[in-house]
């Protein structure tokens, strides 16, 4: 809101210095303003002066001191402004420019933060899109809440977003699914079985046969793969519906690879590519020319055996989006996908779509501790320890907030002691207490018939300690915080902003006493407890994490 504001004045004082001959355009939008990390440098820096004087060959101090003529001239909401290093340009904001944020935070509550900077383009989000040839893992989990958070933001700023689930329920992988399940069935009704070398194992596989034979008896004995595979599948996805949901996720489309071969679509990309002479024949396959497009080797899209690689349904897939009519996709994968994503966004390029408007986030996997120990394997439905089992430990509200803790690329380490502790060394505890705590604070306030008055008459220029200023600080720096989050894909900041906050806040609650003996003070801090509260509030509902009233 603030740095929004403080970036329109910069904007015209650079350009005036456009008009009157001291510099080019050629700087414009091109620099930073950021707050800075060390105390003492301002509320915010930008680095336009050193930009521009990059571009013009001149030294950036001299730029720096024309642009703060301009800005003292022009800006009102600064109280001071200074030249640092270089050339950096330090601004320090006027405490009434913050206390002003208290008034637009509580008038527009839940609507304070996202803008409508996405303007209705359309987005698709996929993630998760595991087979179903078992449960979700804790590694699927990580996506899901990933997926499910990043769409959550992009809506909130004003795109239109569908959530896409792809899958493929034929190939081998589901032919030895039903292998499996087939011989499982067999061994419950006492039948000899061969159990294929590499099927999958795990009690879920042993609960969808005794389901067969619960229903069916020994009737299926001598039924087909395709029974078992579609009982199988069915079971499957109705778990893997059953776990998303219990984090509150939803789909709004599932769309079924086997469908790229029904449709044609498979056909008609290799004919296409061939078309364009990106396709040859070697050694029995079908390999695309991926070395035209900067790749090291070309890479095999059909097997001798006539089975195509994962990247030829990936590539007629992407085709697909793009004929959707979809303005931006976003694929989450995990970092098993590294390998493959360059050769499907060239097979893009290829067929002559705008590969740029697809964006890859890969997200690294999660390690699960404790006792300072990685935990390896679940017993009871796999051999990798399952979403559902983590949630059953943990709870869903606290597997959502730890996997948004780090950045996606970062590998993540999930202490399940630490994630079971009800103390302030919880992060999740101690945020979601920090919202508690307030709203306790303005029942209190209630309880003891503290009136705060209409928000117009509130006094809110008394809201002058370093800690308060500190706490609207925050506040105005929310809505830029959700922008870039959702532009970025970079839920993880709400998550850092959040533990922020939550410091911010008890260390203030500590040091001052909110309900006092001074009406006027009471009044201007149960107005800034109650803005706080709802930045906390909004925040937590775009991450899909609870905000409880009491605790």
């Amino acid at each position: 809101m603030i740095q929004a504001q403080l970036r329109d004045i910069i904007d015209r004082c650079f350009q005036d210095g456009v008009e009157r001959g001291w510099w080019s355009a050629n700087a414009a939008g091109k620099y930073a303003l950021e707050i800075p990390k060390r105390e003492g440098q301002g509320d915010y820096a930008t680095n336009l002066a050193l930009v521009a004087a990059g571009m013009e060959k001149k030294n950036p101090r001299e730029i720096a001191a024309r642009l703060l003529e301009l800005l003292e001239e022009h800006c009102r909401l600064t109280e001071k402004i200074e030249i640092a290093g270089p050339g950096f340009v330090n601004f320090f904001i006027k405490p009434a420019v913050w206390q002003s944020v208290l008034p637009v935070v509580c008038e527009r509550d839940q609507a304070y933060g996202p803008a409508d900077d996405g303007g209705g383009k359309k987005v698709l989000v996929e993630f998760v899109s595991a087979n179903p040839t078992g449960p979700l893992s804790v590694g699927h989990g990580r996506q899901a809440v990933l997926g499910d958070a990043i769409a959550r933001l992009l809506t909130a700023c004003g795109f239109a977003v569908t959530r896409e689930y792809y899958y493929n329920d034929a190939g081998r992988q589901m032919r030895v699914l039903a292998q499996s399940v087939r011989a499982r069935y067999l061994e419950l009704l006492g039948c000899a079985a061969e159990f294929p070398e590499d099927g999958y194992q795990g009690d879920y596989i042993v609960d969808i046969a005794r389901a067969i034979a619960d229903e069916f008896g020994d009737a299926k004995k001598d039924a087909d793969l395709d029974f078992f595979k579609q009982r199988a599948e069915r079971a499957i996805f109705a778990d893997i519906d059953a776990t998303l949901s219990r984090l509150g996720i939803r789909f709004d489309e599932y769309y079924n690879e086997h469908s790229l071969y029904d449709n044609g679509h498979i056909d008609d990309v290799v004919a296409r590519l061939r078309d364009r002479g990106l396709v040859y024949d070697q050694d029995g396959a079908v390999w695309f020319k991926t070395t035209e497009f900067g790749m090291e080797k070309d890479r095999v899209i059909i097997k001798s055996s006539g089975e195509p690689t994962y990247r030829l349904p990936d590539i007629a897939y992407h085709r697909e989006k793009f004929r959707r009519g979809f303005d931006w996709m976003v694929d989450i994968f995990g970092a098993d996908h590294i390998a493959t994503v360059p050769d499907v966004l060239a097979g893009v390029r290829a067929l002559g779509y705008d590969d740029s408007r697809v964006t890859v986030l890969l997200h690294q996997f999660v390690t699960l501790m404790r006792d300072g120990k990685q935990v390896k394997m679940s017993t009871r439905k796999a051999t990798f320890v399952t979403l559902d089992e983590l949630m059953d430990e943990v709870g869903p509200e606290v597997v959502r907030f730890f996997f948004l803790m780090r950045k996606a690329d970062s590998q993540l380490e999930f202490d399940l002691d630490l994630a079971k502790e009800q103390s302030q060394e919880n992060p999740v505890y101690y945020v979601q207490y920090g919202h508690a705590r307030m709203c306790s604070i303005l029942r209190q306030a209630a309880e003891k018939g503290v009136d705060m008055g209409t928000l117009d008459s509130a006094p809110i220029d008394l809201l002058t300690a370093p800690e308060e200023l500190a706490l609207l600080k925050d506040l105005g720096g929310y809505p830029a915080l959700v922008k870039a989050a959702a532009l970025d894909l970079a839920p993880h900041r709400l998550i850092y902003f959040l533990q922020q906050l939550a410091g911010r806040f008890h260390s203030y609650y500590n040091k001052h006493r909110v309900i006092s003996d001074d009406r006027n003070l009471s009044r201007a801090r149960l107005w800034l407890i109650r803005a706080v509260r709802i930045v906390f509030r909004n925040a937590l509902v775009l991450l899909g994490v609870e905000a409880p009233e009491r605790m």
